[in-house]
């Protein structure tokens, strides 16, 4: 007989308490032992974002404005996220920032180069900085990365930026993660042949080629578009719908210059201009911009900032937003519920009484790997 689990706890420790009066009173040392409580899984840390997100008991405000910048290694991703940062504490508004850095194979540590790079701006009362190992995690993330977004958001953050690890093609959790997608490349690389071939094609909703004062800008902009059309179904401007039905050609411009936008925003194909009034009436799809920056120096990231609220206003008119906050949803339930049954299967084997018996069963022969399996998943039911 397979003694019960105990449920998933959601009642609040009295501990973790202050951390949440904390939160909600907007200060920045119970947000940091917040997230290191999240970040670390530690006793409690479920009904601790249970009781932020609950209505009522965390932050009432809008959910912030979540920008997931990724791109392979080298791409110059912390510069622009600082650059970023610096142009929103301008105009006035406070930002939080999530920097994943790759965890060594070999000591487990991280070097949390990202947030020496971002150290000029780390004092600034405006901007909250939190650097995450990736701790194994393949997806460009760390494992509680959303989770540690979710506590900034309640900390009523209106601008959250979450750099990626430095990915290639797979690593594609960020799309799940933000509602806006930038993805980096830079020249001299082979960028533009990687990104062709990438899932990083299908999921950026901007594209920015960095470091464009380097030789082969230009004609990775060019290859970039080029890409784009082909997505789009023809690469000679014919209106051919995708194979997942979004019309990307039109708009598509010639390269520009920094930070030209060159067809940013929405368009519509050439379906919409018919006699069907009904496909008239539907929203523009988005038309993924290509901008360049030079992000040490500052240039082109207002066109980039631009573009970012463009596709957030996108979003909100065509009902998008909702549809990818849904699916973050769905996703999340399936992460958690997948987390705690891992949990619960460690548990269940390290206890001897369970599994001395059920292994003693596979080794003399009356038993089978797959019957203990299912004799023990009976006692989840």
């Amino acid at each position: 007989m397979v003694s019960p689990v105990p449920p998933l706890a959601t009642e609040l420790p009295a501990s973790l308490r202050p951390l949440v009066e904390g939160i909600r009173s907007g200060n920045r040392l119970a947000l940091a032992r917040a997230i290191s409580v999240v970040e670390n899984e530690r006793p409690g840390f479920q009904a601790l974002l249970h009781t932020l997100l609950t209505p009522g008991e965390g932050h009432a405000g809008p959910p912030g404005s979540r920008v997931g910048i990724t791109g392979p290694p080298g791409a110059g991703k912390s510069s622009l996220v600082t650059a970023m940062a610096r142009a929103h504490m301008e105009a006035g508004d406070q930002v939080g920032v999530v920097a994943v850095d790759p965890t060594s194979p070999y000591s487990g540590g991280a070097l949390l180069g990202d947030r020496i790079r971002m150290n000029d701006l780390a004092t600034d009362p405006r901007i909250f900085i939190r650097s995450m190992a990736s701790r194994g995690s393949l997806g460009g993330l760390a494992t509680t990365t959303t989770e540690v977004m979710d506590v900034m958001d309640v900390a009523g953050f209106p601008r959250l930026l979450v750099e990626t690890v430095g990915v290639g093609q797979t690593e594609l959790e960020i799309a799940g993660t933000a509602d806006t997608v930038v993805v980096v490349l830079v020249p001299e690389s082979g960028d533009g042949i990687q990104a062709m071939k990438a899932g990083l094609m299908e999921i950026a909703d901007i594209f920015v080629v960095n470091k464009s004062d380097r030789p082969g800008a230009d004609r990775l902009v060019r290859e970039i578009r080029t890409a784009l059309h082909y997505r789009a179904g023809d690469a000679r401007k014919v209106r051919v719908p995708a194979h997942h039905g979004v019309d990307l050609s039109g708009g598509i411009a010639q390269a520009g210059g920094i930070a030209q936008a060159g067809g940013s925003g929405p368009a519509r194909g050439e379906e919409g201009k018919g006699g069907d009034a009904d496909l008239s009436k539907a929203p523009p799809s988005w038309t993924p911009p290509v901008l360049q920056t030079v992000a040490h120096a500052g240039e082109g990231v207002a066109g980039l900032l631009a573009a970012i609220e463009d596709h957030r206003v996108w979003m909100l008119e065509s009902g998008e937003l909702e549809r990818r906050r849904l699916a973050r949803t769905t996703t999340r339930v399936r992460d958690v519920m997948d987390r705690e049954l891992k949990r619960r299967v460690r548990r269940l084997l390290a206890d001897s009484t369970v599994a001395g018996p059920a292994l003693g069963a596979i080794a003399s022969g009356g038993s089978t790997p797959y019957s203990v399996a299912a004799r023990l998943l009976e006692g989840f039911s």
